[in-house]
């Protein structure tokens, strides 16, 4: 039972995060969203509050598709847990707000203009990948809630830390 409990205390100690509190990074991300249907790219900049705590500022520009067109901006929390020498995973939450615009006619004549902001809700997680003491390639998947509107966002990019 004892070597159970080391062996138990060991793996938690080894799941720490290795972020460091007032670390800060920048990241830019190419995306695609399962409601537009179609690619996007964003950027974000995140800051650790804590050593396991990193909150995340993002912009996420779709590009337009058959009329269509979105932008979101993004607050989101992570709590990081470090499973390797170079990864680290973490479950997000957070709050978005979200503009679908759709646009129809051709260069002269524009028939039907339309544009709807809405707020919704992020849950999701995400891994990290160091490739650098500073740069690390990042993958994410989050389901935004979203009135009438729901979508699955896989994304995946760089984040520079500093």
């Amino acid at each position: 039972m004892k070597k159970f409990l080391l062996l138990v205390c060991a793996a938690v100690i080894s799941m720490s995060a290795s972020a460091q509190e007032g670390q800060k990074a920048v990241g830019f991300s190419l995306l695609y969203g399962s409601e537009i249907a179609n690619v996007g790219l964003g950027v974000k900049g995140q800051y650790n509050l804590t050593d396991n705590l990193r909150g995340e500022a993002a912009f996420d520009y779709y590009l337009k598709k058959d009329g269509w067109s979105m932008w979101d901006i993004n607050a989101n929390m992570h709590y990081l847990f470090n499973v390797g020498r170079k990864i680290t995973v973490y479950p997000l939450a957070g709050l978005g707000f979200v503009n679908v615009s759709f646009e129809a006619g051709d260069k002269d004549y524009v028939a039907v203009k339309n544009s709807k902001g809405r707020l919704g809700v992020n849950l999701g997680g995400g891994v990290d990948f160091a490739l650098t003491k500073n740069i690390s390639l990042n993958g994410e998947l989050k389901y935004q809630f979203i009135d009438n509107f729901d979508q699955v966002v896989f994304g995946t990019g760089l984040n520079f830390k500093f």
